[in-house]
């Protein structure tokens, strides 16, 4: 069968400070060319509508599905898969992906029949027996994760081993195109996959169901030397917390002589546990890590159940600067911040080096806040849940908060981005244009362009054509297991020995939770 793997477009975020090539589209892409299938993919970040209709033209595809990892890109994907059923009413139309593993049934009401199905969970386990199904007219809902209107298939499944699957890159058609900060151009590579930790805005670890999965260190390097681009960004929700595997990981790559530039999130506990592992990757090549810190207080901390010090934060900025790293934290900007507050975040954030990113609280179906905030969804249009839109309540008069949100990011776009800071990477930015690489150096001016307090407020005044499914009713606890896309397995799902579950149990949430969780 012919299949066309579609990326929707950028976010307000990704405009401006990284594009990443679209790393989960093509491990599907390639699990289904390695079922028989001729597969091709396209990508909106980098391309346009027309270019998707002229390759509908040219390809003529069996299938096309669409990658639905974030809420605000459902409105596109729905709109396309509708013009897409109207001009070619036989092809077979499904969506994939994070976020609309959660909200499956909504999103097939939404497209009125366009969509034939949600594929939920891992896409790359089960779009080959997707594919065969639909080949041999059998029965959709006996496919892993399959949802239609009708009724809902068996329990989605993990794919065997991280070590057999592998993404088609050469399937992309603008690989120079992506990037993060300086690392332009920059490929990505997953190392492990599944988060063990429990933050109450996070929706990674239901997702996965608590999972953490590692590839072989052997495998990981034969795919970095297989890779082109000098910038490489390790897309685990948190990196090396299993000090042995990223060990083995550096060491591999040490032996075989691999040159590259690495960016990783983890986590700042981790950083602390893990300082060797930091340190050889230092010398081999890391130069940019971020942590999410979430909030500067120990309020807000324990508001996300990120159950990490202040003064433990401090301690791994510290040691990451003893390190060389460039470092980026995100803040989440509470919508109960006052004028005060944003000041005072303002302050703490240019008092300190590092690169600040500030994102807004969002409730996301899949997370336990979306069941136990308190405060109403404001709105329910799809286009604002990008975690740069107050879609809560907001203290301040609306205008207001963007007015203070837009404030505190152009004063640390202008510390990490502005004329002063560009001294500082013009040698940088002049090795990148020599080599035809564009990417970083465009985003020192996109900024004012996409991050504007009226465009923001204009945002929530367009109508809204698709609606989130209304808020559950609010409860002091959550049953954990019914957040779960991919049922909880235990002990055995994760590839951690027994210190690093102890440390992941002790850094996570309370004891008696843990041992129900467990």
């Amino acid at each position: 069968m012919k299949v066309l793997a579609v990326h929707p477009s950028a976010l307000m975020y990704t405009k401006v400070f990284l594009r990443l090539e679209p790393l989960g589209l093509e491990l599907v892409a390639g699990a289904a060319r390695d079922a028989g299938h001729d597969v091709q993919i396209i990508d909106l970040q980098v391309e346009t509508h027309k270019d998707y209709w002229e390759l509908l033209e040219s390809f003529k595809p069996d299938v096309v599905c669409f990658s639905g990892n974030y809420l605000a890109n459902v409105p596109e994907i729905i709109d396309l898969c509708r013009a897409t059923r109207v001009r070619y009413p036989d092809i077979f139309q499904f969506i994939g992906g994070h976020s609309v593993s959660f909200i499956a049934r909504d999103v097939l009401a939404l497209s009125e029949g366009a969509v034939n199905c949600i594929l939920k969970g891992e896409g790359d386990a089960s779009i080959g027996l997707l594919l065969r199904a639909l080949e041999d007219g059998k029965d959709l809902l006996t496919v892993p994760g399959v949802v239609t209107m009708t009724g809902e298939g068996p329990s989605p499944v993990f794919v065997e081993s991280l070590n057999d699957i592998r993404p088609a890159r050469d399937l992309l058609r603008h690989r120079n195109k992506y990037f993060i900060g300086t690392l332009d151009p920059a490929a990505s590579i997953e190392f492990a996959r599944g988060c063990p930790w429990d933050c109450t805005f996070c929706s990674a670890w239901t997702f996965y169901g608590r999972s953490y999965r590692t590839a072989s260190p052997t495998v990981i390097a034969d795919e970095l030397e297989e890779i082109k681009e000098p910038g490489i960004f390790i897309v685990d929700d948190v990196a090396f917390v299993h000090e042995e595997h990223g060990m083995a990981i550096a060491n591999e790559i040490k032996k075989r002589g691999i040159k590259k530039e690495y960016y990783l999130e983890t986590r700042a506990d981790v950083l602390l546990r893990n300082k060797e592992v930091f340190k050889v990757w230092s010398e081999i090549g890391l130069s940019y890590i971020f942590i999410g810190m979430e909030a500067v207080d120990e309020e807000g901390l324990k508001q996300f159940r990120k159950r990490v010090s202040l003064d433990k934060n401090f301690e791994a900025l510290d040691y990451a600067r003893s390190l060389g790293l460039i470092v980026a934290i995100n803040i989440i900007a509470d919508p109960d911040w006052d004028r005060g507050r944003f000041e005072a975040v303002r302050q703490w954030c240019l008092e300190i080096p590092e690169i600040v990113n500030i994102s807004v609280t969002t409730p996301y179906p899949g997370t336990e806040i979306w069941h136990k905030e308190a405060r109403r969804l404001t709105t329910r249009d799809y286009r604002l849940f990008d975690i740069q839109h107050a879609v809560l309540p907001t203290k301040l008069p609306l205008p207001e908060f963007y007015e203070e949100l837009v404030k505190t990011q152009q004063v640390l776009n202008t510390k990490h981005m502005g004329w002063e800071a560009l001294k500082d990477t013009a040698g940088i930015a002049g090795r990148l244009l020599l080599k035809g690489q564009t990417n970083f150096l465009k985003m020192l001016w996109k900024f004012n362009s996409v991050f504007n307090p009226k465009l923001q407020l204009a945002d929530h005044m367009r109508k809204a054509r698709y609606l989130m499914p209304i808020q559950p009713d609010v409860v002091d606890s959550v049953d954990r297991k019914d957040l779960y896309v991919h049922g909880p397995g235990g002990r055995k799902t994760r590839a951690l020995d027994d210190a690093t579950e102890q440390f992941v149990d002790k850094t996570r949430m309370t004891e008696d939770a843990c041992a129900a969780d467990s």
